[in-house]
């Protein structure tokens, strides 16, 4: 599939866009503290360029001093960061992309305590439970705060940056004043559509002055709100129609949410993509000037139904593109097996995005960093024991930096508990994890060997110069009285359809692995409990996907025991312990399900040493439990130091 449609080029204003791909605006902590962008800035951006974006658009960047969101948001309320815009920009140029910067006060979704300054929005109304409420802006500092988008929007064209994005959504400061919700002022700016309309058209028209009419000019808005009063779709299709016709802005890119629902922001692996491409059409309909569309895109070939059917006009692929940089270029070249997908597991962007940490990626650990993996000038043999996520992370890091690769998996399939994590409910994707990296290894030359059991004997004949030990973690089984008999299995067994359970089944274990084994019985028809030690069931589970799984648990009746002990177990379930000393029993159960944990499997480390004079244990062999995320950085860690 040649993708003929994304691959079109495109008019936005005065600039034409060389195709149908987007890098949208993404926090990732990568600029300076003072606002400039760093060098692993430069990385990041240049090598989406690199890979074929079309279009690159720089995070949200601060217009207004008092309202910086992060420690390391980039800045352009002053002139001296401009010149390290324009080396993005430069970079991005080299390559055909067009570079646009969003620019944004964050309002009272800002960070006060960084600023000191008070949070402003256009109504005291507080964006979420603990947050501060914030200030009604006056409307003399509103006037300051449209002179500073203009500002900025010259700066950026100094930068040589291509277009501006205006950010009217997502519950920051503009977007408070679009929302009845959270407009409630009796001045100019609140009570009729376009007096609630204004403070984005003044800006609009200052940008305009401010960089004589020649800069393009899009607008990020939400498609809905997501919450009772809020926006609909229906009233951002006047906001569109609006901003066409009144403002002349030259693009659109729909979003959707405030913060109060993040799922709909960044969706977990359980939303497919294109889940917002309905709502993108109603606003497609309302205007004639470009649309972007964006909501969980990791594969092309919708976004390519979409472009063709005149629903949308390019497809921005968000987090896919932190994942694998490299998507439109292998899009182009029939290459998409060997596409990194982004699996929507949330464990390295978005936690460290709220950090204030640079963003990772589970699958792709030189995030800011793309130039690491260095060619080494003496090249060695190694081997790989382990076929997880981490040991197949090293393979082919160690390959791409010139090394002879061999890994060694025990079983007759790879993948290692990535494997047997992609059978629970939306977790799907994990199955493409493993085979684009399978393909990744067989095309850097790893020598992939499945069913061998690395031993002493098994080492030695490789004559390794160095052995990286990446074999895992095992089911933890702890001595309580009971267990020995009561017949159980492991959830890890049952997901990867190895023993089968009774109709009701007890899932000893609250934690990530025992959710989704109750999730997995649940849906198709088995009558689940959870019994689990700490106070809260799927601690270990984010947010966003959380969400789903509770709901998924409500709809299907599982039943749940928090801060509960397993003081014994029978073949029917379980007797536990309260913290108040109080017990309890879950019994009446077919099957007991366990999923207790996991604790490391390093044993391989001793007869490693007496093999290679190098030696690395990563990943759950080295810390257990652990996740993808730790996974692959202790990966990418070995193979730099090898």
């Amino acid at each position: 599939m040649k993708f003929p449609y994304m691959f079109s080029p495109v008019q936005i204003g005065t600039v034409t866009v060389p195709n149908r791909f987007v890098v949208p605006p993404m926090g990732n902590n990568l600029a300076n503290t003072d606002g400039s962008l760093s060098d692993r800035s430069l990385s990041y951006y240049e090598a989406r360029a690199k890979g074929g974006f079309g279009l690159i658009t720089i995070e949200s960047t601060v217009v207004y001093k008092e309202a910086k969101g992060g420690p390391r948001k980039p800045c352009l309320f002053s002139d001296d960061t401009v010149p390290s815009f324009r080396r993005v920009a430069d970079a991005c140029h080299a390559y055909g992309a067009k570079v646009s910067i969003q620019l944004q006060h964050a309002g009272p979704e800002g960070n006060s305590a960084l600023t000191g300054y008070p949070l402003k929005a256009a109504s005291a109304v507080p964006a979420a439970q603990g947050r501060k409420v914030p200030e009604a802006v006056s409307r003399e500092e509103l006037y300051r705060i449209i002179e500073c988008y203009g500002d900025a929007a010259r700066r950026a064209q100094q930068a040589g940056i291509d277009m501006v994005e205006v950010h009217c959504a997502h519950g920051y400061l503009v977007s408070t004043f679009i929302s009845q919700r959270t407009n409630h002022r009796t001045d100019e700016f609140g009570g009729c559509f376009e007096n609630r309309m204004r403070l984005p058209r003044l800006i609009i028209e200052n940008i305009r002055k401010k960089t004589g009419g020649n800069l393009p000019i899009l607008c990020r808005i939400n498609a809905s709100d997501e919450v009772e009063g809020g926006q609909t779709v229906q009233d951002a299709a006047a906001v569109a129609a609006y901003l066409e016709q009144e403002c002349g802005v030259d693009a659109l890119h729909v979003t959707r949410a405030v913060h109060l629902h993040d799922e709909f922001m960044w969706a977990p692996g359980i939303t497919h993509g294109g889940f917002n491409a309905d709502l993108v059409s109603e606003i497609h309909r309302a205007v004639s000037i470009p649309v972007i569309a964006v909501g969980r895109f990791t594969e092309p070939q919708y976004a390519e139904l979409l472009v063709k059917q005149g629903r949308a006009d390019l497809i921005a692929f968000g987090r896919q593109s932190i994942t694998d940089p490299e998507l439109p270029n292998k899009a182009r070249n029939n290459q998409l097996e060997s596409m990194t997908p982004c699996i929507g597991c949330l464990l390295g962007c978005v936690p460290n995005m709220f950090a204030g940490k640079a963003i990772t990626c589970a699958l792709n650990p030189c995030v800011g960093q793309e130039h690491v993996l260095t060619p080494v000038e003496n090249k060695k043999r190694v081997v790989v024991v382990g076929g997880g996520p981490a040991g197949l992370y090293a393979a082919w890091a160690c390959a791409v930096r010139g090394h002879s690769v061999t890994l060694l998996e025990k079983c007759e399939e790879l993948g290692g508990n990535f494997r047997v994590a992609s059978f629970p409910t939306g977790k799907g994707q994990l199955s493409e994890a493993i085979r684009s990296m399978i393909v990744k290894c067989q095309q850097a030359g790893v020598d992939l060997r499945c069913g061998v059991n690395a031993t002493e004997e098994t080492l030695r004949s490789l004559s390794p110069d160095a052995i990286v030990v990446a074999t895992g973690s095992v089911p933890l089984v702890l001595p309580i009285p009971g267990l020995d008999t009561c017949g159980y299995v492991t959830a890890q067994d049952l997901l990867l359809g190895k023993v089968t359970c009774g109709q009701k089944a007890l899932v000893v274990g609250g934690g990530m692995v025992g959710c989704e084994a109750a999730e997995f019985l649940a849906e198709r028809g088995y009558t689940v409990g959870i019994v689990e030690m700490k106070t809260v069931i799927a601690a270990d589970v984010t947010p966003e996907n959380r969400r789903y799984m509770f709901e998924n648990f409500a709809e299907n009746h599982v039943q749940l025991q928090p801060g509960a002990r397993v003081s014994h177990f029978y073949p029917d379930g379980v007797d536990y312990q309260l913290a108040d000393g109080t017990g309890g029993s879950m019994r009446g159960y077919d099957t007991v399900v366990l999923a207790m944990g996991s604790r490391s499997n390093a044993a391989l480390k001793e007869d490693a040493e007496k093999v290679a004079p190098q030696v690395v244990v990563i990943g759950e062999a080295a810390q257990a439990p652990g996740n993808a995320v730790t996974a692959t950085q202790a990966a990418l860690e070995a193979a730099l130091q090898i």
